[in-house]
């Protein structure tokens, strides 16, 4: 076997070719980056929110190189926009068996300054959404007897806390049991449920944090001393969706440059 074979045949399970994917919040930041990484794969891709402007730009440019991919509306808070968005895709003739949950939101406030529709925001986006978007793609695939993959954007902040994000640690806390979950009631059905939780990645959302001193402080914490960039996700997704990952259900991957064993 030479070097070229060798290497398709350890890659072949992480190809997503004859799959159809649905990315939600895919109109900026890791939702658009997932979205390519899966077109890349071999995936149909769906791009989802609410956003579609820029969805549809994102989906003209992910064409311009290739890839399948098509854009829908999806407000993920909003069980009817759920349903609607599904909808859209069966009259398109496709039905996603991989769903990133993806869409979510963040708080930087302290919790006496959190109001309750602050609260219910990130908690209705964070977990609400996810539960909504996982039950009704795995409501279509057990009527279609379809095997799938469901994977819940989480965050290490699900498993550790810091200072003034009570509302997203809660959420992405329950976002992790939600995963276990399902994972284990839809096991039989071929449905597995797993949840990738990033470290800190930067994006265009807090580039300007992370290079502040607070930031700079926050990366000496770090055991690998860097903040993660979108590509540093790409393996750890690609196992979740893919077959290579077909015996994992339940599973928590962090990617976070060690930062949840680090020292207290």
């Amino acid at each position: 076997m030479d070097a070229s074979t060798a290497a398709t045949a350890v890659f072949a399970p992480f190809s997503l070719a004859g799959r159809c994917a649905l990315v939600t919040g895919a109109s900026s930041g890791l939702g658009a980056h997932f979205a390519g990484v899966l077109a890349d794969a071999g995936a149909q891709v769906w791009l989802a929110a609410r956003r579609t402007d820029r969805v549809q730009a994102l989906v003209a440019s992910l064409r311009q190189r290739g890839a399948r991919a098509q854009g829908v509306e999806l407000d993920v808070t909003r069980s009817i926009s759920v349903a609607a968005a599904f909808d859209a895709m069966a009259t398109a003739g496709t039905q996603p068996d991989i769903v990133i949950n993806n869409a979510g939101v963040g708080l930087g406030t302290p919790a006496l300054e959190t109001s309750e529709g602050d609260w219910d925001d990130v908690v209705d986006t964070n977990l609400k959404g996810a539960w909504l978007v996982a039950t009704e793609a795995s409501r279509r695939l057990v009527a279609a007897n379809r095997a799938g993959s469901i994977v819940n954007i989480a965050s290490i902040l699900g498993e550790r806390v810091g200072a003034f994000v009570a509302p997203y640690a809660a959420s992405k806390a329950g976002l992790i049991q939600l995963t276990k979950a399902l994972a284990l009631e839809w096991a039989r059905h071929g449905i597995r449920v797993n949840a990738l939780a990033p470290g800190y990645i930067a994006t265009d959302i807090n580039r300007e944090f992370l290079a502040s001193e607070a930031g700079d402080r926050m990366r000496k914490r770090i055991p690998q001393r860097r903040f993660g960039e979108a590509r540093d996700l790409d393996g750890p997704l690609l196992l979740l969706a893919s077959d290579a990952g077909r015996y994992m259900t339940g599973a928590v991957v962090a990617a976070d440059g060690g930062h949840l064993v680090s020292g207290l």
